[in-house]
């Protein structure tokens, strides 16, 4: 079969692997239709993961359908069509059961990174009763894609934990995928104010269509002032953190009024400055997370009822075969106006 492999810092290869295999009763193969790149992907190709393998098959989102089960899976049969989630869960160790499947001690974010991924005509799912969902009539295979990762990821670590309400103010600090899913599931929520900053107008252009009340660029505007000028107080009520670097944490903590929260969604590579100098007597939640994936059943109900307008994210879409390619455009998202690629098997 054909497979994006990484083979170490800026080096990947699409190459010919050998089809996986059942390994354990609790896995099932599955034929990969449509995948897409993350930045996380991107994380590892820059190698700021050294702990990935040479010769490791990349990605961890995607829909496929089933073509093998193990004997004992019991959820899914052959010829079912499926939703890859990002994070693997064997359902029934002590994080499991709290639902934090994002630490579940046989899976977790484990696609892509320690075992191979779905960047692949063929990928093998551990734990599959626990990791798949079955896509219904009503949801596109694209769009689909959209629910292995970033959807959930934006909901549960940007607004649940940053517990966005009705008519709070909120301010999304990166307008990139999973800035935009933070966007439209806040919006579940009623807040008041959505303020969407980042450096790129053509992603904030798109995050006023997609529901953001006020747009800032922050290459060009003092982002404290404006926010502050915006919600005519002290601060927003929620800061979410959707990129991880320095300049946007240090955003988060000045945009931030008393008893609010930042939630960091963004993986960080480096250190930060954390002001708990200031910071101490503002009484504020601070969030940090791997996505769980426990509510992607609420958001595929969502979704299925057309409420998100998520076609809008995708902007590009390539053959397996250009995979390659598709690593550069999204490599230079803010040139090539690449928000999130669909890889298609031909």
């Amino acid at each position: 079969m054909k497979a994006l492999v990484y083979y170490g810092d800026h080096n990947i290869a699409l190459e010919e692997r050998p089809k996986p295999t059942i390994l354990k009763p609790t896995d099932v193969i599955v034929k990969v239709l449509k995948t897409t790149i993350c930045g996380t992907d991107l994380g590892i190709y820059k190698g700021k993961n050294p702990e990935v393998e040479s010769g490791r098959i990349l990605g961890h989102e995607g829909v496929g359908i089933i073509e093998e089960i193990g004997d004992s899976v019991s959820q899914f049969k052959k010829g079912d069509k499926v939703i890859i989630s990002c994070i693997t869960s064997c359902g029934s160790c002590e994080y499991c059961k709290k639902q934090m499947y994002s630490h579940c001690k046989d899976g977790g974010w484990i696609l892509g990174y320690m075992i191979d991924g779905v960047q692949a005509e063929y990928v093998r799912i551990p734990h599959a009763d626990n990791s798949l969902h079955k896509i219904p009539a009503t949801i596109d295979d694209e769009i689909a894609v959209l629910l292995s990762d970033i959807l959930p990821t934006g909901h549960e670590i940007g607004v649940q934990y940053g517990k966005v309400k009705p008519g709070d103010e909120i301010a999304i600090i990166g307008a990139g995928p999973i800035g935009m899913s933070a966007l439209l599931t806040a919006q579940f929520y009623s807040p008041s104010k959505i303020i969407m900053v980042d450096l790129d107008d053509n992603r904030l252009k798109l995050a006023k269509e997609l529901g953001a009340t006020h747009t800032i660029n922050s290459g060009t505007t003092d982002v404290e002032a404006a926010i502050k000028a915006i919600v005519d107080g002290d601060g927003v009520d929620v800061a979410i953190e959707a990129v991880g670097i320095p300049q946007t944490w240090d955003i988060c903590q000045k945009i931030v009024k008393p008893g609010a929260h930042i939630a960091n969604v963004g993986v960080h590579g480096k250190k930060v400055d954390f002001e708990i100098n200031k910071l101490w007597i503002k009484n504020l939640t601070i969030t940090t997370g791997l996505v769980n994936t426990n509510t992607t059943p609420m958001l595929l109900k969502a979704v299925s009822t057309n409420s998100l307008d998520l076609k809008k994210m995708i902007t590009h879409h390539f053959p397996l075969s250009e995979l390659e390619h598709a690593y550069q455009v999204f490599l230079n998202g803010a040139e090539e106006k690449a928000l999130k690629i669909i890889i298609t098997n031909e």
